[in-house]
């Protein structure tokens, strides 16, 4: 499941995803994400952290909460370079900085869905 609020960098992410033969949700915003994990039940969550009404921080926080879902894998993703020291407590497992190479987003995808099998 890819969430950002720029359908540009939306699209964008999931086309990568797609050619590297992953499933992907794309959801443009952060309005009801716990009802949309429940009802896809991603491998995996990569959410932009600069969003209008929840942020990337707060999705998190709430996906790593929830019982049903605190083993679920979020990678953060954000263009502000220094804002992984501070949003630490929300309990991500992998932070990528904007702009990002697709390559070590698909690895960095791999290695998490490999540690949660």
């Amino acid at each position: 499941m890819v969430i950002d609020d720029d359908t540009d960098i939306l699209h964008s992410i999931s086309m990568v995803l797609t050619l590297h033969d992953f499933c992907v949700v794309e959801l443009d915003g952060s309005e009801n994400i716990v009802g949309a994990i429940r009802l896809h039940s991603p491998d995996l969550v990569l959410t932009d952290y600069m969003m209008p009404k929840l942020n990337g921080g707060q999705i998190c926080k709430m996906i790593k909460q929830d019982p049903l879902t605190a083993d679920l894998p979020v990678i953060l993703m954000s263009a502000y370079h220094k804002l992984a020291m501070s949003v630490a407590g929300f309990g991500y497992d992998a932070y990528l900085s904007k702009p990002f190479d697709n390559d070590k987003l698909v690895q960095t995808i791999n290695k998490l869905l490999d540690s949660s099998t």
